[in-house]
Protein backbone atom coordinates (compact mmCIF):
# COMPACT_ATOMS: atom_id res chain seq x y z
CA UNK A 1 0.00 0.00 0.00
CA UNK A 2 1.54 3.29 -0.65
CA UNK A 3 1.75 5.97 1.94
CA UNK A 4 1.36 9.54 -0.26
CA UNK A 5 0.31 12.22 0.94
CA UNK A 6 -3.50 13.15 -1.26
CA UNK A 7 -2.43 13.72 -4.89
CA UNK A 8 -4.59 16.69 -5.29
CA UNK A 9 -2.06 18.55 -2.61
CA UNK A 10 0.92 16.95 -4.62
CA UNK A 11 0.17 18.33 -8.10
CA UNK A 12 -0.63 21.74 -6.16
CA UNK A 13 2.28 21.70 -5.09
CA UNK A 14 4.00 20.91 -8.03
CA UNK A 15 2.57 23.87 -10.13
CA UNK A 16 3.15 26.75 -6.99
CA UNK A 17 6.65 25.68 -7.07
CA UNK A 18 7.13 25.78 -10.61
CA UNK A 19 5.89 29.21 -10.73
CA UNK A 20 7.19 30.40 -7.14
CA UNK A 21 4.01 32.39 -7.49
CA UNK A 22 0.46 30.96 -5.64
CA UNK A 23 -1.31 33.19 -7.64
CA UNK A 24 0.10 32.04 -11.45
CA UNK A 25 -0.69 27.90 -10.25
CA UNK A 26 -4.04 28.77 -9.58
CA UNK A 27 -4.50 30.27 -12.80
CA UNK A 28 -2.92 27.13 -14.00
CA UNK A 29 -5.13 24.91 -12.55
CA UNK A 30 -8.39 26.80 -12.06
CA UNK A 31 -8.56 27.58 -8.74
CA UNK A 32 -8.41 30.08 -6.33
CA UNK A 33 -5.57 31.43 -4.55
CA UNK A 34 -6.84 30.92 -1.36
CA UNK A 35 -7.46 26.56 -2.84
CA UNK A 36 -4.08 26.87 -3.46
CA UNK A 37 -2.85 28.03 -0.11
CA UNK A 38 -4.75 25.42 1.63
CA UNK A 39 -3.54 22.43 -0.40
CA UNK A 40 0.02 23.34 0.28
CA UNK A 41 -0.88 23.80 4.13
CA UNK A 42 -2.32 20.72 4.16
CA UNK A 43 1.27 18.68 2.37
CA UNK A 44 3.31 20.92 4.63
CA UNK A 45 1.73 19.57 7.66
CA UNK A 46 1.55 15.85 5.94
CA UNK A 47 5.23 16.26 6.04
CA UNK A 48 5.97 17.91 8.65
CA UNK A 49 8.16 20.99 7.83
CA UNK A 50 7.50 24.40 5.42
CA UNK A 51 7.78 23.89 1.94
CA UNK A 52 7.57 27.22 0.82
CA UNK A 53 8.88 30.75 2.27
CA UNK A 54 6.17 33.44 1.73
CA UNK A 55 7.35 36.54 0.82
CA UNK A 56 5.18 39.13 -1.56
CA UNK A 57 4.55 38.59 -4.52
CA UNK A 58 6.74 35.41 -4.58
CA UNK A 59 6.82 32.04 -2.72
CA UNK A 60 10.33 30.79 -2.41
CA UNK A 61 10.94 27.41 -2.08
CA UNK A 62 12.29 26.12 1.63
CA UNK A 63 15.33 23.39 0.78
CA UNK A 64 13.07 20.66 0.80
CA UNK A 65 10.89 22.13 -1.08
CA UNK A 66 13.68 22.05 -3.63
CA UNK A 67 14.37 18.33 -3.15
CA UNK A 68 10.98 17.87 -3.40
CA UNK A 69 9.86 19.61 -6.77
CA UNK A 70 12.33 17.38 -9.62
CA UNK A 71 11.37 14.49 -8.80
CA UNK A 72 7.81 15.71 -8.58
CA UNK A 73 7.63 17.07 -11.81
CA UNK A 74 9.69 14.63 -13.75
CA UNK A 75 6.57 12.15 -11.98
CA UNK A 76 3.88 14.20 -13.61
CA UNK A 77 5.66 14.15 -16.66
CA UNK A 78 5.53 10.97 -16.60
CA UNK A 79 1.66 10.42 -15.76
CA UNK A 80 0.81 13.05 -19.19
CA UNK A 81 3.30 11.32 -21.26
CA UNK A 82 1.17 7.79 -20.10
CA UNK A 83 -2.23 9.48 -20.65
CA UNK A 84 -1.19 11.03 -24.54
CA UNK A 85 -0.82 8.25 -25.71
CA UNK A 86 -3.72 6.94 -24.68
CA UNK A 87 -5.48 9.84 -25.84
CA UNK A 88 -3.54 9.42 -29.03
CA UNK A 89 -4.61 5.56 -29.11
CA UNK A 90 -7.70 6.93 -29.02
CA UNK A 91 -8.16 9.53 -31.67
CA UNK A 92 -6.89 7.28 -34.05
CA UNK A 93 -9.14 4.62 -33.86
CA UNK A 94 -12.71 4.64 -34.18
CA UNK A 95 -14.81 1.81 -32.76
CA UNK A 96 -18.18 1.07 -33.90
CA UNK A 97 -20.58 -1.38 -32.71
CA UNK A 98 -23.71 -2.62 -34.60
CA UNK A 99 -25.98 -5.49 -35.45
CA UNK A 100 -24.66 -8.95 -36.77
CA UNK A 101 -27.42 -8.05 -39.33
CA UNK A 102 -26.43 -4.50 -40.59
CA UNK A 103 -22.41 -5.09 -40.70
CA UNK A 104 -22.34 -8.20 -42.55
CA UNK A 105 -24.92 -7.03 -45.51
CA UNK A 106 -24.32 -3.59 -45.41
CA UNK A 107 -21.52 -2.00 -43.83
CA UNK A 108 -18.36 -3.87 -44.46
CA UNK A 109 -19.07 -3.84 -48.28
CA UNK A 110 -19.48 0.17 -48.01
CA UNK A 111 -17.12 0.90 -44.96
CA UNK A 112 -13.91 0.90 -47.70
CA UNK A 113 -15.12 4.32 -49.25
CA UNK A 114 -15.06 5.95 -45.32
CA UNK A 115 -11.16 4.23 -44.87
CA UNK A 116 -9.85 5.55 -48.34
CA UNK A 117 -11.41 8.96 -47.29
CA UNK A 118 -9.80 8.85 -43.81
CA UNK A 119 -6.40 6.64 -43.83
CA UNK A 120 -5.69 8.23 -40.86
CA UNK A 121 -8.36 6.47 -39.02
CA UNK A 122 -8.66 2.83 -38.32
CA UNK A 123 -11.90 1.35 -37.64
CA UNK A 124 -12.61 -1.48 -35.40
CA UNK A 125 -16.55 -3.04 -35.90
CA UNK A 126 -17.78 -5.07 -33.06
CA UNK A 127 -21.03 -7.14 -34.07
CA UNK A 128 -23.53 -7.77 -31.26
CA UNK A 129 -27.41 -7.66 -30.45
CA UNK A 130 -26.79 -6.82 -27.16
CA UNK A 131 -26.60 -2.88 -25.89
CA UNK A 132 -23.49 -1.02 -25.51
CA UNK A 133 -22.51 1.18 -22.92
CA UNK A 134 -21.34 4.18 -24.78
CA UNK A 135 -19.92 6.21 -21.90
CA UNK A 136 -18.15 3.48 -20.44
CA UNK A 137 -16.15 3.01 -23.49
CA UNK A 138 -17.45 -0.19 -24.75
CA UNK A 139 -17.60 1.46 -28.70
CA UNK A 140 -17.87 5.62 -29.63
CA UNK A 141 -20.87 4.78 -31.38
CA UNK A 142 -23.56 2.34 -32.24
CA UNK A 143 -25.83 1.26 -35.35
CA UNK A 144 -29.08 -0.52 -33.87
CA UNK A 145 -32.37 -1.37 -34.58
CA UNK A 146 -35.27 -0.60 -32.75
CA UNK A 147 -37.48 2.40 -31.66
CA UNK A 148 -34.99 4.98 -31.47
CA UNK A 149 -36.07 5.58 -27.69
CA UNK A 150 -32.55 5.31 -25.84
CA UNK A 151 -32.21 7.31 -22.66
CA UNK A 152 -29.85 9.63 -22.55
CA UNK A 153 -28.44 8.98 -26.12
CA UNK A 154 -28.53 10.84 -29.21
CA UNK A 155 -30.33 9.00 -32.13
CA UNK A 156 -30.40 9.55 -35.63
CA UNK A 157 -32.48 7.61 -37.87
CA UNK A 158 -31.25 5.91 -40.78
CA UNK A 159 -33.58 3.84 -42.48
CA UNK A 160 -37.11 2.25 -41.56
CA UNK A 161 -36.92 -1.77 -41.12
CA UNK A 162 -39.20 -3.04 -43.44
CA UNK A 163 -39.51 -6.90 -44.76
CA UNK A 164 -40.60 -9.40 -47.62
CA UNK A 165 -40.05 -12.64 -48.30
CA UNK A 166 -37.34 -13.43 -50.81
CA UNK A 167 -35.68 -16.17 -52.38
CA UNK A 168 -33.14 -17.80 -54.46
CA UNK A 169 -33.55 -17.31 -58.67
CA UNK A 170 -33.07 -20.86 -58.90
CA UNK A 171 -36.06 -21.64 -55.96
CA UNK A 172 -38.36 -19.27 -57.41
CA UNK A 173 -37.79 -20.75 -61.14
CA UNK A 174 -38.56 -24.43 -59.93
CA UNK A 175 -41.83 -23.57 -58.52
CA UNK A 176 -42.93 -21.52 -61.03
CA UNK A 177 -42.47 -24.73 -63.50
CA UNK A 178 -44.07 -27.00 -61.31
CA UNK A 179 -47.24 -24.36 -60.74
CA UNK A 180 -47.15 -23.31 -64.40
CA UNK A 181 -47.72 -19.77 -63.22
CA UNK A 182 -45.80 -17.35 -61.05
CA UNK A 183 -45.59 -17.63 -57.48
CA UNK A 184 -48.18 -16.22 -55.19
CA UNK A 185 -48.59 -14.84 -51.38
CA UNK A 186 -51.06 -17.13 -50.55
CA UNK A 187 -48.57 -20.12 -51.71
CA UNK A 188 -46.34 -18.91 -49.28
CA UNK A 189 -48.24 -21.14 -46.24
CA UNK A 190 -47.28 -25.00 -47.72
CA UNK A 191 -43.50 -23.78 -49.29
CA UNK A 192 -40.25 -24.20 -46.96
CA UNK A 193 -40.22 -20.69 -44.76
CA UNK A 194 -36.93 -19.79 -42.88
CA UNK A 195 -38.05 -19.10 -39.39
CA UNK A 196 -41.51 -19.94 -39.99
CA UNK A 197 -42.29 -19.24 -36.09
CA UNK A 198 -40.76 -15.60 -36.72
CA UNK A 199 -44.04 -12.73 -35.90
CA UNK A 200 -42.33 -11.03 -38.91
CA UNK A 201 -44.41 -13.74 -41.03
CA UNK A 202 -47.66 -13.76 -39.60
CA UNK A 203 -47.77 -9.75 -39.95
CA UNK A 204 -46.45 -9.92 -43.49
CA UNK A 205 -49.18 -12.68 -44.48
CA UNK A 206 -51.74 -10.55 -42.34
CA UNK A 207 -50.67 -7.28 -44.53
CA UNK A 208 -50.89 -9.74 -47.65
CA UNK A 209 -54.70 -10.95 -46.58
CA UNK A 210 -53.52 -14.62 -46.36
CA UNK A 211 -54.43 -16.51 -43.49
CA UNK A 212 -51.17 -17.95 -41.43
CA UNK A 213 -51.07 -19.92 -38.07
CA UNK A 214 -47.11 -19.79 -37.12
CA UNK A 215 -47.54 -21.87 -34.07
CA UNK A 216 -48.69 -25.01 -36.79
CA UNK A 217 -44.73 -24.67 -38.22
CA UNK A 218 -42.85 -26.51 -35.67
CA UNK A 219 -40.06 -27.77 -37.97
CA UNK A 220 -38.28 -26.48 -40.34
CA UNK A 221 -34.59 -23.81 -40.37
CA UNK A 222 -34.59 -21.63 -37.34
CA UNK A 223 -31.37 -19.19 -37.69
CA UNK A 224 -30.33 -16.41 -35.16
CA UNK A 225 -30.15 -13.14 -37.57
CA UNK A 226 -31.40 -12.04 -40.63
CA UNK A 227 -27.60 -12.27 -42.07
CA UNK A 228 -27.75 -15.63 -41.70
CA UNK A 229 -31.36 -16.41 -43.22
CA UNK A 230 -30.59 -14.32 -46.33
CA UNK A 231 -27.51 -16.70 -47.13
CA UNK A 232 -29.81 -19.81 -46.19
CA UNK A 233 -32.69 -18.33 -48.93
CA UNK A 234 -29.54 -18.00 -51.41
CA UNK A 235 -28.31 -21.63 -50.40
CA UNK A 236 -32.10 -22.80 -51.96
CA UNK A 237 -33.00 -23.55 -48.52
CA UNK A 238 -36.39 -21.14 -48.73
CA UNK A 239 -38.07 -17.98 -48.42
CA UNK A 240 -36.31 -15.61 -46.15
CA UNK A 241 -38.16 -12.21 -44.64
CA UNK A 242 -35.27 -9.68 -45.83
CA UNK A 243 -35.01 -6.05 -45.49
CA UNK A 244 -34.93 -5.14 -49.25
CA UNK A 245 -32.10 -2.36 -48.61
CA UNK A 246 -29.69 -4.48 -46.66
CA UNK A 247 -29.67 -7.11 -49.87
CA UNK A 248 -29.82 -4.37 -52.34
CA UNK A 249 -26.23 -6.26 -53.74
CA UNK A 250 -27.63 -9.42 -53.40
CA UNK A 251 -30.61 -8.69 -55.58
CA UNK A 252 -28.90 -6.68 -58.22
CA UNK A 253 -26.38 -9.33 -58.70
CA UNK A 254 -28.67 -12.10 -58.87
CA UNK A 255 -28.22 -14.15 -56.01
CA UNK A 256 -31.71 -13.03 -54.57
CA UNK A 257 -35.05 -12.45 -56.07
CA UNK A 258 -38.09 -10.60 -54.60
CA UNK A 259 -40.87 -12.23 -55.84
CA UNK A 260 -43.78 -9.92 -54.43
CA UNK A 261 -43.71 -5.63 -53.95
CA UNK A 262 -45.56 -5.66 -50.91
CA UNK A 263 -42.97 -5.10 -48.09
CA UNK A 264 -44.33 -4.84 -43.95
CA UNK A 265 -43.07 -3.32 -40.98
CA UNK A 266 -43.27 -4.22 -37.30
CA UNK A 267 -42.30 -0.61 -36.73
CA UNK A 268 -38.20 -1.24 -35.83
CA UNK A 269 -35.52 0.95 -37.58
CA UNK A 270 -32.11 1.58 -37.71
CA UNK A 271 -30.49 4.00 -36.09
CA UNK A 272 -26.94 5.81 -35.17
CA UNK A 273 -26.56 6.24 -31.37
CA UNK A 274 -24.09 8.52 -29.98
CA UNK A 275 -23.66 10.49 -26.87
CA UNK A 276 -25.06 13.51 -27.11
CA UNK A 277 -21.88 14.86 -25.46
CA UNK A 278 -19.61 12.88 -27.91
CA UNK A 279 -21.07 13.99 -31.04
CA UNK A 280 -18.27 16.43 -32.41
CA UNK A 281 -15.47 14.30 -31.12
CA UNK A 282 -13.79 14.20 -34.60
CA UNK A 283 -13.51 10.85 -35.31
CA UNK A 284 -17.39 10.50 -34.22
CA UNK A 285 -18.41 13.52 -36.47
CA UNK A 286 -16.38 12.35 -39.64
CA UNK A 287 -18.03 8.78 -39.65
CA UNK A 288 -21.10 10.13 -38.85
CA UNK A 289 -21.31 12.75 -41.90
CA UNK A 290 -20.11 9.68 -44.18
CA UNK A 291 -22.89 6.97 -43.00
CA UNK A 292 -25.35 9.36 -43.29
CA UNK A 293 -24.15 10.50 -47.02
CA UNK A 294 -23.77 6.31 -47.82
CA UNK A 295 -27.47 6.11 -46.37
CA UNK A 296 -28.59 9.03 -48.63
CA UNK A 297 -26.82 7.41 -51.92
CA UNK A 298 -27.97 4.01 -51.08
CA UNK A 299 -31.77 4.89 -50.85
CA UNK A 300 -32.18 5.90 -54.59
CA UNK A 301 -34.09 3.57 -56.84
CA UNK A 302 -33.95 0.06 -55.58
CA UNK A 303 -31.87 -2.38 -57.29
CA UNK A 304 -33.97 -5.65 -57.00
CA UNK A 305 -35.56 -7.97 -59.37
CA UNK A 306 -39.28 -8.97 -58.80
CA UNK A 307 -38.48 -11.84 -61.00
CA UNK A 308 -35.35 -13.86 -62.46
CA UNK A 309 -34.67 -12.83 -65.55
Amino acid sequence: MRRLPPLAAIRVFEAAARHENFTLAAGELGMTQAAVSYQVKALEDRVGAPLFVREKGRARLTPLGQRLLPSLTQAFDTMEAAFAITRQEDEATLTVTTTYTFANTWLVWTLGSFQMQHSDLAVRLETSNGLADLRGGDADLAIRAGDGRWEGLHCELLMRSDFTPMCSPDCLRQLEREYGRNVRPSDLPDLTLIGAQDEWWTIWFKDAGVPYDNSRRRGGIRLDNQANEGHAAMAGQGFALLTPFLWRGDLANGRLVQPFEQTSTAGYAYWLVTPPERLNVPKIKRFREWLLREMRSSAGPPAQQLRPS
